[in-house]
């Protein structure tokens, strides 16, 4: 049986897109080992479905490259976003989506960028010390839709004299696994302040088990932290590892509470085709 498919690129994350409402695909998991082994399959990070929805215009379902539930993805959000406008499963460039029982908002803008408004962040948690690889590392955490470490790098002058230099793929996994800060695992950014209102990131994503181009909900998270520990200012650019710019910006009450997120960048085709099922 032939798949139709259309590879899609988020700042740099990339995935395999499929229209799913006919329910084509029932073993998702083992199709999204397939599609993304980037030796044997299409290639990407993650597997992307569109399915039907009872609560909005569709539904989002995302694995990760390993095949294990991706939770949300903001790249991926924006990319499936785009998509659906592209193949008209949407009537308008103004929608909504649901992905773990969560609505999102999404608008494709005039110049092919994609906003979200994305979910509030839990979970906050400042100032923890991990001693990783010899090093005493001063982290924060936030679940942004899905679980992130947080390192900035003037925080943590032993681990590297520049964000370039970090070793992300050893400290990242070794983090990542951690499960007594982290049941279910986690993403681990590095990140390093610009300037008043722009940062740099590189990502260690759970379930790629590498270091990504770039990563959404990191991106949101980075940015956020950044505002609350490094008081930087909105809209917040991110420079992730691809070298696009994810702009990010929120509404923060006196208390830490963080609501309005929402995530614009960049979504685009690379290039579409036919996989064949096993």
């Amino acid at each position: 049986m032939k798949i139709q498919f259309t590879k899609m690129s988020g700042a740099g994350n990339d995935f395999v897109v499929v229209d799913n409402r006919s329910n084509i695909i029932q073993d998702r998991l083992k199709f999204a080992q397939q599609v993304c082994n980037r030796r044997l399959g299409i290639g990407a990070d993650g597997l992307l479905l569109v399915e039907n929805s009872s609560l909005a215009d569709f539904t989002m379902r995302y694995f990760n490259a390993d095949g294990s539930d991706g939770g949300m993805c903001g790249n991926g959000g924006r990319c499936i976003a785009q998509f659906s406008f592209l193949t008209k499963v949407v009537s308008t460039n103004k929608f909504k989506f649901d992905c773990l029982d969560y609505i999102y908002n999404a608008f494709v803008e005039s110049d092919g960028s994609v906003k979200l408004n994305m979910k509030n962040p839990l979970g906050i948690r400042f100032n923890e010390v991990i001693a990783v690889n010899g090093i005493d590392l001063n982290t924060h955490f936030i679940n942004t839709g899905s679980p992130h470490c947080i390192i900035f790098l003037d925080e943590n002058p032993t681990l590297a004299i520049d964000l370039e230099s970090v070793e992300v793929v050893k400290f990242g996994r070794e983090i990542r696994y951690k499960l007594d800060l982290y049941p279910k695992g986690t993403n681990v950014n590095f990140v390093s302040v610009r300037s008043s209102n722009s940062i740099t990131v590189r990502t260690y994503e759970r379930g790629v088990e590498d270091e990504t181009l770039a990563c959404g909900t990191g991106s949101i998270g980075s940015a956020i932290m950044s505002s609350l520990v490094q008081k930087t200012i909105q809209p917040i650019n991110v420079r992730v590892r691809s070298g696009e710019v994810l702009e990010v910006t929120f509404s923060k009450k006196a208390s830490d509470e963080i609501t309005n997120v929402t995530l614009k960048g960049n979504a685009k085709v690379t290039f579409k085709g036919e996989f064949e099922l096993d």
